[in-house]
């Protein structure tokens, strides 16, 4: 089954018009999008963009043998008019089930936003799901296939918008590592080029540009999904949102949060609200420094934020802030306690992703304790970072990968 993508961007296209913002600015050449249309082996065409006869042209395809057009969504992009020659366009009923004479069959799938989404087999089994913008299938503990368990061969969604729909069909087993993600209706919400690139291969998936034809099922080179993952900032950098950035299309994350609670502190009450309010509902959290047994453990993957506040506990546990305790014992006992947590990092078969600030640029401490600690940091982060498959850098928002 042949799939070409007419187009992969938002229904308004890429760059919007008339709007000034830096993604649309820098969205030019193949990096500009027209809104997302597939054409499936010239015989089926999910939704339509401005000037379909002409994307396909451009793309060395025709619409001389599309035998139905099928809407996913409640069009808000500029109008369209259908060509001469082409079948009426529609949405299909939730549920139903299409046979074509080209010998694919199309299933309306329910969506939790207004539209619908489509299941389409080829005539040769290959299965593909395609969604619409801001949407994610509903119902899922009734499996969305005919043959429960069978991931597709490929998916199409917004996974920048909704990548909550990615981690669902990941838990309802719909999406296996053998599964082609391919990001569409792509916005002006992240700059494009490389951090699109980035973001996207950091959820195992992709995008290409338009006018793309590619083989359903297919054999392609994966995104490097790393075990481990170390991300260094300073103060408010947006380290923390980065992090969770990287799993929030995965199921089932445990958030571990080092920091506890602070009893009479309004403001420590405030972060740790405001990090809740935006990590996904399905995940957990536990408040803890015993980050060994977690990462010895079987599971889903950790969030821990942050290694910081780690390392401020076991320099309480070990007295390491008062020079003749750090004199007497205290040093070699921090340095035992770093070497454990580094070997469960190195050992761990979870995925990580590790939070950390990254200090020692600015002022020096005033005092002798400061300065340890700022020590201290420095050499526990250079020891997780070399345990780490990626060590992203994030600096005013922006991330920058130094491994």
């Amino acid at each position: 089954m042949e799939l070409t993508l007419l187009g992969t961007g938002a229904p308004g296209g890429l760059p919007r018009p008339d709007c000034p913002c830096a993604a649309c600015a820098t969205a030019v050449g193949a990096a500009a999008r027209a809104a997302t249309a597939l054409l499936i082996d010239d015989a089926l065409l999910l939704d339509l963009t401005p000037g379909p006869a002409l994307a396909a042209a451009r793309a060395g395809r025709t619409l001389a043998g599309v035998r139905q057009v099928l809407l996913s969504h409640p069009h808000n992009g500029p109008a369209v008019e259908v060509p001469p020659g082409l079948p009426a366009p529609g949405r299909a009923a939730d549920g139903r089930e299409l046979a074509l004479l080209s010998g694919h069959r199309v299933r309306a799938i329910a969506l939790d936003a207004p539209g619908t989404g489509y299941e389409v087999t080829g005539p040769d089994g290959e299965r593909l799901l395609y969604l619409p913008p801001d949407a994610a299938p509903a119902g899922l503990a009734d499996p969305v296939p005919a043959r429960p368990g069978r991931p597709y061969d490929m998916v199409l969604l917004d996974v920048l918008g909704r990548p909550d729909a990615l981690a669902r069909l990941r838990a309802a087993g719909l999406v296996a590592p053998t599964t082609d993600v391919l990001a569409v209706h792509i916005d002006h919400t992240v700059p494009s080029g490389p951090e699109l690139h980035r973001r996207l291969a950091a959820a195992g998936a992709r995008t290409v540009a338009d006018g793309r034809t590619l083989v359903v099922g297919e054999y392609h080179a994966v995104p490097d999904l790393p075990r481990r993952t170390l991300v260094l900032g300073g103060a408010r950098s947006g380290k923390s949102l980065e992090a969770e950035r990287r799993l929030e299309t995965f199921p089932e994350v445990l958030y571990v949060a080092t920091g506890g609670r602070r009893a009479g502190d309004p403001e420590w009450a405030a972060r740790v609200a405001a990090h809740r309010e935006r990590r996904p509902g399905s995940w957990r959290t536990a408040e803890t420094c015993d980050l060994e047994p977690l990462l010895a453990d079987e599971g889903p993957p950790l969030l821990v934020d942050c290694l910081s506040l780690w390392l401020t506990d076991a320099m309480d546990t070990v007295g390491a802030w008062e020079d003749e305790r750090w004199a007497d014992g205290g040093e070699h006992a921090l340095r035992e306690r770093v070497a454990a947590l580094v070997a469960a990092v190195r050992a761990t078969r979870r995925p990580l992703v590790a939070v950390s600030n990254e200090v020692g640029s600015g002022i020096v401490p005033a005092t002798a304790s400061g300065r340890r600690f700022r020590d201290e940091l420095g050499r526990l982060n250079a020891a997780v970072a070399a345990e780490c498959e990626h060590v992203l850098l994030v600096v005013a928002g922006q991330p920058l990968t130094l491994r």
